[in-house]
């Protein structure tokens, strides 16, 4: 029972939302309510039995539930005016056909007026429906901070009565950028979870995120930096049949079995890697990050990667983005080419930027490893296994932990 409503959760709660703010423009009465709907689930679906039709009984439930407040607040009246204002009642623009709650919903989470961590944080938890804890921990802030901007974004949403809608075809390059990043972050907790209760792997997630993101492809066809997101997440999702073993460990790249992966998604993502580099358009980061990706699944074996490529485009990313999390990605490549222990000077230098950082752990625990420094690797890889959330690198690395001498 407690599976089918995580699973209800998973998968409803940004269409519940997204719903709920279409009908009362107010962001708050849409997570609160949506919230208590699914609450209610909790305490009655053990004895009631799941609905034949989880979602609608879910999106009724909070639509009641959100009545429910308006009349007790007895603002009824100024709510609905409210919702009308903030919900952009007038002609559709040239949009084509698409008519769809959750892209109205994340282009409202990502209106320039809002703070660019903003845009993102409130994308994640409202499109993506990931706890404050999680957020936080992809931004590496402390979790009452998370909770502050996005109670701050949410007001400044209302106050600014930014409209629940897909803006204008003019409009829309200035605005995708903030959602890629959103997108990218919602599939990235899908792709690893970081939350110690959840599934390893949210494949609702990682599924809501290439969804979306194929509905901004059709709004900017010729945009590079959409194509190489979408590529980036085909060639990533078509992994994930590998990634966790049997008996709920995960499966590093190196160890995966590559006739397990997805060869239909594969192709479709070297599709729009290939289409980007025949543009002749210098590329962005999302494009770098899907070449590198195309880089690894197109090595039968991990020996057959060519590491040499690799290094190049990191070499590229870096000029473009200079965060220390790229730097530290750099580092493994630069470690098959040149040796652990260039590679290591190299990571240990973004020490004061990445202590909090989990996987800068683990990469320190694998190089020191093969540096035959087996009393270092293993108090990396217990620093590793403190700071991890997800259940199945937390079993990998203890395994490789309990095999060092």
């Amino acid at each position: 029972m407690d599976d089918a409503i995580d699973r209800a959760h998973h998968e409803e709660w940004a269409r519940v939302v997204a719903a709920l703010t279409r009908r009362f423009g107010d962001l708050d009465i849409a997570e609160e309510s949506a919230a208590e709907a699914f609450a209610t689930a909790v305490e009655r679906w053990p004895a009631d039995g799941v609905p034949p039709n989880p979602g609608a009984w879910l999106t009724t439930t909070a639509n009641r539930k959100a009545l429910d407040r308006i009349r007790r607040e007895n603002k009824r009246h100024d709510k609905q005016k409210e919702a009308r204002m903030v919900y952009d009642d007038g002609p559709a623009e040239s949009l084509g056909v698409i008519d769809d709650d959750r892209l109205r919903l994340i282009f409202t989470c990502c209106h320039p007026a809002l703070a660019m961590e903003a845009r993102v944080a409130l994308t994640l938890r409202l499109v993506g429906g990931l706890t404050v804890p999680e957020i936080a921990r992809a931004f590496l802030v402390a979790e009452s901070a998370m909770g502050q901007r996005i109670t701050r974004a949410k007001a400044k949403i209302k106050a600014a009565r930014i409209p629940y809608r897909v803006p204008s075809v003019e409009d829309l390059p200035a605005r995708v950028s903030s959602v890629l990043t959103a997108l990218f972050l919602v599939f990235n907790e899908g792709y690893l979870a970081t939350g110690a209760d959840t599934d390893p792997l949210r494949h609702d997630l990682t599924a809501e995120a290439i969804r979306l993101t194929r509905l901004i492809q059709v709004l900017l066809p010729d945009d590079g930096e959409v194509a190489g997101l979408l590529a980036l997440m085909l060639l990533t999702e078509a992994r994930r049949p590998a990634r966790v073993s049997g008996g709920g460990e995960l499966v590093a790249l190196d160890e995966q079995d590559r006739g397990a992966w997805d060869a239909a998604l594969i192709a479709e993502g070297h599709g729009l890697v290939r289409e980007r580099l025949a543009a002749g358009v210098a590329p962005g980061r999302y494009q770098i990050l899907a070449a590198i990706n195309a880089v690894h699944t197109s090595a039968r074996d991990i020996r057959d990667t060519d590491w040499s490529q690799v290094l190049a485009l990191y070499d590229q990313l870096v000029r473009l983005d200079s965060s220390p999390i790229v730097a530290l990605n750099r580092a493994i490549a630069v470690a098959e080419l040149d040796g652990p222990e260039v590679a290591l000077a190299a990571v240990d230098r973004l020490e004061d930027r990445l202590a909090g950082y989990h996987p800068f752990h683990v990469t320190r625990a694998d190089l020191l490893r093969r540096l035959a420094r087996g009393q270092e690797s293993r108090a990396a890889y217990d620093k590793a296994i403190e700071l991890a959330g997800n259940t199945a690198e937390t079993a990998y690395l203890i395994r490789r932990r309990d095999q060092l001498r």
